[in-house]
């Protein structure tokens, strides 16, 4: 397996049966969990007016994680640019990096993370909300390099600090963006698989370095969801496609309890399930490196970017530690 580094997106769920209280303990324990493990990042997302993910509220909620932990980078994939002021991230962000030096990522999307209904609460005015996401984007970075003395608005705390910026995408836009200001790009493979090999290829072959960057890096997401046994995984994986099914039928919940999904699909939204759901890797230890050295080679991804949707946390441990026993403790032997 190649030796990259391995991190975690954790969008807070809420399992049936939980509260959102909980599912917060349940990231700031997780993250603790990850960072023996030995994972590179730990990014939380902005989405909102979802009964089953706790995050809305992301810079409080990556102050929580980056409190409970002590070495690996916390971060957001990502907060939705468009439903806040660039200012406003620049002094949440900044905050984050005075408390946590060293240790605090910025991912921006330019999706409301929500439906249109709550994203007009949210942001009050729609017009040209996303059309102005890359002037939103440079308006970020200035806030974030030494104010000169003449600078009439700065972010304090913010200016001068070490603030890395990412863009996240699910199709070809943010790879373009990404490329033009020399910035590390991630996409969101782990739910929109098609434009994938297109989107890395516009940023790879356009990539212009930058003072953040020298060269292309790319990280991918990738749902996995690991246990003992291909059965036992399978299972597990029922709460992530009743979750989306919910969701597309309009009705957003908490993560469900695993179940017999024949009983709860139908052959359309099976088939539209796992197109969208393409990048999964489920099952036992060797199923799980039979499936991250495939996906490797064929993206060969900078770095990789796992979650895992598991209605039990005990088992959404496991799934982690499993990732890696074959997969980081490997890279590391192999480093070695």
């Amino acid at each position: 397996m190649s030796p990259i580094p391995f991190s975690v997106l954790d969008l807070a769920p809420v399992p049936e049966g939980s509260t959102a209280g909980d599912a917060l303990r349940n990231s700031a324990d997780l993250a603790g969990h990850a960072e023996r493990l030995g994972f590179n990042r730990y990014w939380l997302a902005e989405h909102h007016n979802m009964p089953g993910i706790a995050s809305a509220a992301t810079a409080v909620v990556i102050a929580h994680v980056a409190a409970a932990t002590s070495t690996i980078r916390v971060g957001s994939g990502g907060v939705m640019l468009p439903n806040h002021a660039p200012l406003v991230i620049a002094e949440q962000f900044g905050t984050l990096a005075a408390l946590h030096p060293g240790r605090i990522d910025l991912g921006l999307g330019r999706a409301p993370g929500t439906d249109q209904r709550t994203a007009r609460a949210l942001r009050r005015d729609l017009a040209g909300s996303e059309t102005r996401f890359a002037d939103d984007v440079i308006e970020l970075q200035s806030y974030f390099r030494p104010a000169p003395p003449d600078q009439a608005v700065r972010a304090v705390p913010g200016a001068g600090l070490d603030v890395p910026i990412w863009l996240l995408g699910s199709s070809t836009y943010s790879a373009e963006l990404a490329a033009a200001l020399g910035l590390p790009f991630a996409f969101a493979s782990h739910f929109a698989p098609d434009l994938l090999r297109q989107a890395l290829q516009i940023y790879r072959t356009r990539f212009q370095p930058s003072a953040q960057l020298a060269r292309p890096y790319a990280m991918l997401g990738l749902n996995v969801i690991a246990a003992e046994t291909d059965a036992r995984a399978a299972h597990l994986f029922t709460s992530l496609q009743q979750a989306f099914i919910n969701l597309r039928r309009g009705r957003p919940g908490k993560l469900p309890a695993p179940a017999m999904m024949q009983d709860i699909w139908s052959p359309m939204e099976k088939a539209q399930l796992d197109h969208a759901l393409v990048h999964s890797i489920v099952g036992a230890p060797d199923t799980i490196s039979t499936g991250l050295d495939r996906f490797i080679a064929e993206f060969r991804p900078d770095e990789l970017m796992i979650t895992a949707q598991i209605h039990d946390h005990g088992a959404r441990r496991r799934s982690y530690e499993i990732v890696s026993e074959v997969a980081i403790t490997r890279k590391q032997c192999i480093a070695a």
